[in-house]
């Protein structure tokens, strides 16, 4: 489950709207603000890319959250001048919910190169459990990563928001949005300075407010979001759970498992470990309900964990508690002309499953190489649709899954808590069934049908394959391009004359298959072909690689030449094309 996440905040970490959703409750305690970490740790910064004149930047990020600082560090590193806007300074604390990072999240951060100093930080579970003893087996997955990361969602942020800093990507705190116009040409955002003297920096007075004017925007600033708001985007949906208490706590007794879930009949709770002594504690109680604003009290909390648990662990010396109600909204349209929504600004859910800051993060990857090749003119402006096409049925899914997994939790009739008993002994005896479940929640079967003709594996998510030389596929991906996979020792003929390591980079499978592939940015399969005429096979990859790339037959290998991959010669890119929309979600590729 996700759990509101609240941490001392440092400069290293983000401060963001992202996860400051309508079922946030206003603290009845705030934390303190520890020292500042040493500079030096956010790395060498590039110089931010310059936007076209008329605009202050290509692209504008409202909202600091994971899914803000994963689109903007993308952009930032493909060359895209980009300015993250963000209403708390850079030094409050912020509401968060994530405890559990999915397999399909560390892959993405796997090809940012940011998974493993995550993993070394967190705790690694075998699954995600359900209810008692209904584990969800992440070993079952396809993946590099088969567990479940359990690790504050501030190491998430603190992470991405260094990887943003390096890459240019130009920060205003104390930024309040207040509207936004667009046109043919582009989008102007109006925001105010915020009273507390966040934008000084930026040379501005508080309540001043000013403007910039961008390509494109993207709200990432939450379920409140001004952008969705500024755009007439309806949020429609219902609260599905009410007067939600949590605290970060000590405990004397540390419970069974990092990350523990039971349900009773009429509660229930997770406990959660930072890893540093401090747990996360959530629970609801349908006999202590009470408005958002009520304070909650330690004792509260105590009483919904026996309940739950039949312990509340020695719980004492609480340093934050809350209370929240958890709502089921989506947002109809994940693009208005050129604003976009995404992360919770697009669609929230209940905490069951621990998907929310997973599906945003996910959301941010879709959407980042797509809004770079627009803004770059490798691809025309219709790409940006299937954005929408691709991420809203996973977001539809997502409110499904995590709904049936609340209302699971809320069952009080006895033998309706009978049969949730028995379904969850089905899940552990049953492996297709729980593979089935954990590869939907964890994201690793996500796919985006791409379209009648297409070949079985296009539209489908690419694990990580081993690749001649040593190397991984996520590894390559890291270059923010797509990748070409053919079979050892062959280049299609034709597919190596004028170098574009900017849009595309080669690869030679370790293995002896023969299908060769092309791998999008965000690790989906964009095309694929069994063929093996050397004429039919170039055909399709030129074509392919005008569709989705505007390289045409533009190749290099990453590594240079070499007796496996031939040097480049010279030719003309091909014009581009949008690739065919997707509209569901299917399974994955196999390795």
């Amino acid at each position: 489950m996700d759990a509101l996440n609240r941490k001392p905040a440092d400069p290293s970490s983000a401060h963001s709207s992202d996860h400051s959703s309508a079922h946030d409750g206003d603290p009845t305690t705030r934390p303190t603000v520890p020292p500042a970490r040493p500079e030096s740790e956010a790395g060498a910064r590039r110089a931010p890319a310059v936007a076209p004149a008329g605009r202050d930047a290509d692209v504008i990020v409202v909202g600091a959250g994971p899914t803000g600082l994963l689109l903007a560090g993308d952009l930032a590193e493909a060359g895209v001048a980009v300015t993250l806007l963000e209403r708390r300074d850079d030094t409050t604390s912020n509401l968060s919910r994530a405890l559990a990072v999915h397999a399909r999240s560390l892959e993405q951060l796997d090809a940012r190169g940011l998974a493993d100093e995550l993993i070394a930080g967190g705790h690694r579970l075998p699954g995600l459990q359900v209810f008692g003893d209904a584990m969800l087996p992440a070993a079952r997955l396809r993946s590099r990563f088969p567990f479940v990361l359990i690790t504050p969602q501030y190491e998430v942020e603190r992470l991405l928001l260094r990887r943003a800093r390096q890459a240019g990507v130009t920060f205003r705190y104390g930024a309040e949005v207040l509207g936004l116009t667009q046109d043919a040409d582009g989008v102007t955002v109006r925001f105010r300075a915020a009273d507390d003297g966040a934008g000084e920096a930026a040379g501005e007075v508080a309540g001043d407010v000013g403007s910039l004017r961008a390509g494109y925007v993207v709200g990432t600033d939450g379920a409140r979001s001004s952008v969705r708001a500024a755009i007439g985007l309806p949020f429609p949906g219902k609260a599905v759970v009410r007067s939600v208490v949590l605290a970060d706590v000590r405990l004397d007794q540390a419970p069974d498992s990092p990350f523990a879930v039971r349900a009773a009949r009429d509660a229930f709770a997770l406990v959660g470990s930072f890893g540093d002594g401090w747990y996360r504690v959530l629970g609801w109680n349908r006999h202590a309900q009470a408005p958002d604003g009520a304070p909650a009290a330690l004792d509260e909390v105590r009483e919904v964990t026996r309940l739950s648990f039949g312990t509340d662990f020695g719980m004492h010396d609480a340093r934050w508690i809350s209370r929240f109600h958890s709502d089921e909204r989506q947002a109809p349209a994940y693009r208005v002309g050129r604003v976009f929504v995404a992360g919770d600004a697009a669609h929230v859910h209940s905490p069951a499953g621990g998907q929310g800051m997973n599906v945003g993060l996910q959301d941010a990857a879709n959407l980042s190489w797509k809004l770079a090749a627009v803004v770059r003119g490798h691809s025309p402006d219709r790409l940006l649709d299937s954005y929408q096409e691709e991420r809203h049925p996973v977001g539809t899914a997502v409110l499904r899954s995590s709904g049936a997994l609340i209302r699971l939790a809320l069952l009080r009739a006895a033998p309706a808590r009978a049969l949730r008993r028995l379904g969850g002994q089905f899940l552990i005896h049953l492996p297709s069934l729980s593979r089935w479940v954990i590869g939907g929640v964890s994201g690793i079967d996500v796919a985006y049908p791409a379209g009648p003709g297409a070949h079985r594996l296009a539209g489908r998510r690419a694990p990580d394959l081993r690749l001649a030389g040593g190397r991984r596929l996520y590894e390559l991906l890291r270059q923010g391009t797509f990748v070409l996979v053919t079979p050892a020792g062959e280049i299609p003929e034709g597919a190596t004359r004028t170098p574009a390591t900017d849009r595309v980079v080669t690869a030679c499978w370790a293995s002896e298959r023969r299908t060769a592939l092309l791998v999008r940015p965000d690790g989906y399969v964009a095309w694929a072909t069994d063929a093996t005429a050397p004429g039919e096979r170039a055909a399709a990859l030129r074509s392919a690689l005008a569709r989705w790339t505007g390289a045409g037959s533009d190749l290099t290998d990453p590594t240079g030449p070499t007796d496996e991959s031939p040097a480049s010669a010279s030719s003309s890119p091909s014009t581009s094309s949008a690739p065919a929309p997707a509209r569901s979600a299917g399974r994955s590729a196999r390795r």
